[in-house]
């Protein structure tokens, strides 16, 4: 398994909203494929896959609120 972690380009950002998925569970994905939007002061930012595989479960939901740096999904070799 492959984890996805929250990471944005900004420092001193302790949190942000999930926005959207693109993908669902079971969904294959492939590696830098934009898995997920997410809000953090304003702006938006899209989250690529880390690995190619299958989107095998999503931690949080749309409108949720993530810690930096926590695991936001996991993707299945």
């Amino acid at each position: 398994m492959k984890e996805v972690i929250l990471k944005v380009p900004v420092k001193d950002v302790v949190e942000a909203s999930i926005a959207h998925w693109h993908c669902e569970e079971g969904d294959k994905v492939e590696k830098g494929q934009d898995l997920v939007e997410i809000n953090c002061d304003g702006v938006s930012y899209h989250i690529p896959s880390p690995a190619s595989g299958t989107l095998a479960e999503v931690f949080f939901e749309s409108g949720e609120v993530v810690d930096i740096g926590e695991v936001i999904a996991e993707i299945e070799d």
